[in-house]
């Protein structure tokens, strides 16, 4: 027993291996003394649940308390009723900050369109905003923003010379429509469509004639049903003024006779034909001679006149001698010369410019994109219900042809009542213009007065919350908006770069009158 617990005591007592080679000069590697870790800070200090027991700190002497409610979803919108709208997809333009979710708001019109869970089924956008609320800025960001992605952009009319800076920017001058200048453009011209013309089918040429033909029948019926007989009628453009126009153009073109190749022609060719009819025009309007086609076309001809002597004079009465260069990233027609003519003239010339550039993209190469900016179209739409049902056939483009190209229609506008001025409330003009929103899935409401934004929750059906959104904090900021996506909105806070806000200012003729 005692020979034992020696045994253990000197076991206990022994050297290890560290000795042992120590006293032959060897030393064991020896792993370094770890020092403890400091704890990181803690990003958030938990309060007791009746809070902190000092001054100030929101102690309580009881717990708030709770209540449960239980409810189905169709009710719960009665007690949050602007809860945030499910999140869009981040693709397209960056435009801002969507403020009901926190993050960046994204728009992506075709991209949407594509989608099953975006309630969007066409890409045309309406801009309702009054003056000064950053409406310009908005549409130029979306514009710039989306050229990445292989978009470009057309301003048929632009009207102010707001984009001129813009165009300057990506190394493009804008063309200048105006009384003394070169520039000519033929509402008339033909566009693609006439391109190739012999080496066409049959079927393919009367499919090409319908739609040439048809664009230049609402152009005409436009132009015309803009001149008034006196302060309350306009110049009627019915069955027969349309045959005789039809029949006149076929003519002029050389479809009638069968021509191999079209020809083109002007308004002014068209009527001087209809002053001075051949016996070819008269037998094909059905007329019994012509002092029978000569009386009763008076009205058409002597509206033709005014136009081609008055407003289309130096402007739109010649063939286009301009060359487009449709692979650029923007091309703009600046009308702004027009401005002293008045409102009347400016619309007429944007309903000429609408109606080529729709002949123009009439066949556009696949996957060919781009935005049409429409600014001041209250102009146009107050020339009478044809003008209405021009613009109502330019927003149809959007989802273009034979699955070839396609177009956004951004459209600009102050406030509803330029919807609702361009005739009695219950005029054919008046409803066409109620039906235009339909047409644009995306309507993006700017800052409004309060009574402007109770002519919207009447036309579109806000509800009291957006109403004052648009007319509460939309009005402390620019570029605050509602965006309506289908029956999904979003608030959103459009940001601009400071070379943005600096290259899409439109504030320099004030700011030189002061």
């Amino acid at each position: 027993m005692t020979t034992s617990r020696r045994n253990r005591r000197g076991a206990d007592r022994g050297r290890d291996m560290a000795a042992l080679l120590s006293d032959f000069g060897h030393d064991l590697p020896t792993i370094p003394a770890l020092e403890p870790e400091a704890k990181e800070p803690r990003i958030f200090k938990y309060a007791p649940r009746r809070g902190a027991a000092r001054g100030g700190r929101g102690w309580a002497a009881a717990t708030a308390p709770a209540s449960a409610w239980c409810m189905t979803s169709d009710q719960t919108p009665v007690f949050w009723p602007f809860v945030s709208a499910p999140a869009l997809p981040p693709t397209g333009a960056q435009m801002g900050v969507d403020q009901l979710s926190g993050g960046s708001f994204y728009c992506d019109p075709f991209g949407w369109v594509l989608r099953d869970d975006v309630p969007a089924t066409n890409p045309n956008i309406f801009q309702f905003a009054k003056p000064g609320s950053g409406k310009s800025g908005t549409t130029k960001a979306f514009c710039t923003r989306m050229m990445p992605f292989g978009y470009r952009t057309l301003v048929t009319g632009d009207v102010k010379d707001e984009y001129e800076s813009l165009c300057r920017a990506l190394g493009v001058e804008p063309f200048v429509i105006a009384p003394g200048f070169w520039a000519r453009v033929n509402p008339l011209d033909m566009g693609p469509l006439g391109d190739g013309w012999k080496d066409l089918s049959a079927e393919e040429q009367q499919r090409r004639a319908t739609i040439i033909f048809k664009r230049w029948l609402v152009l005409v019926r436009g132009l015309v049903g803009s001149m008034k007989i006196d302060d309350e009628r306009r110049v009627p453009f019915g069955p027969d003024e349309s045959d005789v126009v039809r029949n006149a153009l076929q003519i002029l073109t050389g479809y009638a006779a069968g021509n191999t190749v079209l020809k083109e022609t002007t308004i002014p060719r068209l009527w001087d034909l209809l002053r001075n009819p051949t016996e070819e025009l008269v037998r094909a309007c059905e007329y019994a001679n012509i002092r029978a086609f000569l009386d009763d076309t008076r009205l058409l001809r002597n509206a033709l006149g005014e136009l081609v002597t008055g407003t289309l004079a130096g402007l739109f009465d010649d063939f286009t001698n301009i060359e487009v260069d449709w692979r650029a990233p923007i091309q703009s027609f600046s009308l702004s010369r027009l401005d002293g003519l008045g409102d009347e003239a400016v619309g007429i010339a944007l309903l000429c410019m609408n109606s080529w550039g729709r002949g123009l993209r009439e066949i556009a190469e696949p996957g060919d994109l781009r935005i049409v900016v429409r600014d001041e179209v209250w102009k146009q739409m107050r020339l009478g219900t044809a003008a209405v049902a021009s613009f109502d056939a330019d927003l149809r483009l959007s989802r273009g042809m034979a699955g070839k190209g396609g177009d956004i229609q951004f459209c600009n506008l102050h406030k509803p009542s330029d919807l609702l001025s361009v005739g009695d409330a219950d005029s054919q003009a008046a409803m066409i213009a109620k039906d235009l929103l339909e047409l644009a899935d995306i309507k993006i409401l700017g800052a409004q007065k309060p009574r402007v934004a109770r002519e919207l929750d009447s036309m579109l059906g806000l509800g009291p919350i957006a109403q004052d959104l648009v007319s509460g904090w939309a009005m402390q900021d620019k570029g605050r908006a509602l965006w309506c996506i289908g029956d999904a909105t979003y608030k959103v806070q459009t940001v601009l770069h400071p070379l943005e806000k600096k290259l899409y200012y439109t504030n320099e003729a004030i700011e030189a009158a002061a």
